[in-house]
């Protein structure tokens, strides 16, 4: 077993927080809130707990960057979601989550949903879809870089949604796989309001 001094985890949690970006939440002209969360992927640690983690570096390695910002109005939400050196030209999914990413990739819950499905985990087109959640599925370009957005006329229920959520591949559709999107390769806690 290795001992560090205290001196030395100070350093090495000094060093892990200047790289996992905190989320922050401002205020936009017309004084709707608006929340930016950013990082740079990092694998699970035991030491602290990650902003931005990495399940599966292979698929999205290790200091990769991601962006996710919220933009509100009275009833309405926009989310974006960018992110680089991700794998090129390459399809990902990505939901927002109702809990903030952990150690195990599914410390972050199920996917927020605005009308929730009494069958969980849900796969049932009526209530896993594009209006009903917050889906960003991204495609990278040759560099690993992708943008998407989504807009809802809805507003998020207050501390339950958490996360942004990127899976394997692209998010299905038909019953019985709605919503699904393979493994959760990574997670970026956001401070949705």
């Amino acid at each position: 077993m290795k001992f560090r001094s205290k001196a030395s985890v100070s350093a090495c949690l000094a060093v892990t927080a200047l790289l996992a970006l905190p989320p922050a939440v401002v205020s936009a002209r017309d004084g709707s809130p608006t929340v930016t969360a950013e990082g740079r992927f990092l694998p699970p640690s035991p030491y602290f707990p990650p902003d931005a983690v990495t399940y599966d570096r292979t698929k999205v390695p290790a200091g990769a960057r991601v962006t996710v910002v919220e933009r509100t109005g009275a009833r309405t939400t926009g989310v974006e979601l960018a992110v680089s050196g991700l794998l090129p030209n390459r399809v990902y999914g990505a939901h927002a989550h109702t809990k903030p990413c952990g150690r195990a990739p599914e410390d972050a819950g199920p996917h927020y949903q605005n009308v929730k499905d009494p069958h969980q985990p849900s796969t049932d087109p009526a209530y896993a879809n594009a209006a009903n959640e917050v889906w960003l599925d991204i495609t990278t370009n040759v560099l690993g870089r992708a943008v998407a957005e989504s807009t809802h006329d809805w507003r998020f229920r207050r501390g339950e949604a958490r996360s942004v959520v990127i899976h394997d591949h692209g998010t299905m559709t038909d019953p019985g796989e709605a919503g699904t999107a393979g493994a959760r390769l990574a997670c970026l806690t956001v401070p949705f309001v």
